[in-house]
């Protein structure tokens, strides 16, 4: 059972739903731990996907570098740290998206929160 949540803009709630519907990508952005994976991936993103049983949205979201969409699609954002690490971005990116400032503006922000 689970308790009712109150909206965060900006912000997928990452509940028992959200797990189930993300179980194959979260799964398949686990196995970037291994460079294998990894390479194998890069080699085929298309087969990679479908090795793990993607749904359609998220193999979208994948072939569009969409981390908002991940998002949106179950993806839980410590998995997805793998796969976002892979293009050249952190959380703190992922962050600066969810909030609709600069990368630059949200480091300020999380700076200013920790004083």
């Amino acid at each position: 059972m689970t308790a009712p949540h109150e909206p965060i803009p900006g912000t997928t709630i990452f509940d028992g739903r959200m797990a189930m519907k993300g179980y194959p990508l979260n799964k398949m952005c686990y196995s970037f731990n291994e460079a294998a994976a990894r390479q194998e991936f890069l080699a085929d993103e298309d087969a990679y996907c479908a090795k793990f049983g993607l749904t359609d949205e998220q193999k979208t979201a994948i072939r569009e570098r969409n981390a908002l969409a991940l998002l949106a699609a179950g993806g839980n954002i410590y998995y997805l740290a793998k796969f976002i690490g892979m293009l050249g971005l952190n959380v703190q990116d992922i962050g600066a998206q969810q909030t609709g400032m600069t990368v630059e503006e949200f480091k300020a922000k999380l700076k200013a929160a920790g004083n």
